[in-house]
């Protein structure tokens, strides 16, 4: 077993001791002084899931020179908006784990007529706390094939959660919720999601989907353009959007980030507005069968 798959499980296991020392000491008499029984014990656990959390991020940082960007179409159509873009930094989103080192977040961005208050609902700093899913317009948009490739993964039986784009939605997501889906897994930051094998080592995550939208499963060829699901809001989210990269391994926990760039796009750069044209395959697709409508559960 590599060091990349042994760091995240000793992660998880450094917090399940920390949490039962916790309760321990709470509900339970155990014998001697405190710092005896829980305080050391609690130290030394946190020490360990600090030096863990090094080498998590060592395990996963890149090794020698960047591959060549990987060229691939676009995971969507219409007008969208580039946030946390490899383009500005890398990693891009802070931290080389779940092979995230070059993954891009985007929001949709539709035209609205002149006048008109703007189709994304802005961060508040107050109220509301937390808005709707379907107050946002990239919730439900179709997602695409970016290649001719074979579905590795697909899961989207997580809820589609309400937005977290407040201060106080914002500050509950980093302290708690965020926390506690690290602690459970990868599944769970990126929510449900698709990964695709691109083949020759290289395979592109979609991550928040909407729950109850995928059109494909584990073990299916798609073709490029082709519908896989909906944007939707599950995982670690502000609000609903598309997080996508291209990583080495088909498992997030041991795998290392893989540059990318978008046909006719190329990387857009952060509050970088682009738009993307209808794939003709997306349109038969949706004249064949018709749109599909998403799920919308949201808590």
């Amino acid at each position: 077993m590599s060091v990349r798959t042994v760091v995240p499980i000793a992660m998880r296991l450094s917090w399940l001791v920390l949490f039962a020392l916790v309760i321990c000491e709470f509900v339970t008499d155990l014998p001697g002084p405190g710092w005896a029984t829980t305080t050391l014990p609690a130290t030394v656990v946190l020490a360990l899931m600090a030096a863990t959390m090094l080498l998590q991020v060592r395990a996963a940082a890149p090794r020698g020179e960047p591959r060549p960007p990987v060229e691939v179409a676009p995971p969507v159509t219409g007008r969208w908006t580039a946030l946390n873009s490899p383009a500005d930094k890398t990693p891009s989103h802070g931290t080389h784990v779940y092979g995230q080192t070059y993954a891009i977040d985007i929001v949709a961005e539709p035209e609205t007529g002149e006048g008109e208050p703007p189709a994304r609902p802005a961060f508040r700093w107050l109220w509301p706390v937390f808005r709707r899913n379907r107050a946002f317009p990239a919730f439900g948009v179709p997602l695409l094939a970016v290649a001719d490739a074979t579905v590795v993964r697909a899961s989207d039986g997580q809820r589609d959660h309400l937005s977290r784009n407040s201060l106080a939605g914002v500050v509950y997501l980093m302290l708690i919720e965020g926390n506690i889906r690290s602690i459970v897994g990868a599944h769970r930051i990126i929510g449900n999601h698709v990964i695709l094998d691109l083949g020759e080592g290289t395979y592109a995550v979609y991550a928040h989907v909407q729950r109850g939208s995928l059109q494909v499963k584990a073990g299916e060829t798609v073709r490029a353009g082709q519908l896989l699901g909906r944007v939707g809001n599950s995982g670690n989210t502000t609000e609903p959007h598309l997080h996508f990269h291209l990583m080495d391994s088909p498992d997030p926990d041991s795998a290392r980030g893989v540059p990318f760039t978008w046909r006719g796009v190329g990387v857009p750069a952060n509050g970088e507005t682009f738009a993307v044209g209808e794939p003709a395959e997306m349109l038969a697709g949706e004249q064949a069968g018709g749109p599909v409508e998403g799920q919308t559960a949201e808590a």
